[in-house]
């Protein structure tokens, strides 16, 4: 006669807390990723930016205009 395994028994508030587990992890990893695509975007938007600029020869900047005293 064999006795059944309590550790492979099916624990329905493990389920649940492993389900929670999940949702949240998967909630953060999505946040995560989202933060890194809009970084890796705006990171290669200026860097275009900068690229174009070297081409067109408008790497300085232009002096601001100065303001006339009335």
């Amino acid at each position: 006669m064999t006795m059944s395994n309590p550790w492979l028994k099916k624990n329905p508030f493990m389920s649940m807390w492993l389900t929670a587990a999940n949702k949240a992890t998967g909630s953060a990893r999505a946040q995560a990723k989202g933060a890194a695509k809009r970084q890796v975007a705006a990171n290669q938007a200026q860097a275009t930016r900068q690229i174009v600029d070297l081409w067109t020869g408008t790497t300085t900047k232009q002096a601001a205009a100065k303001k006339r005293r009335r």
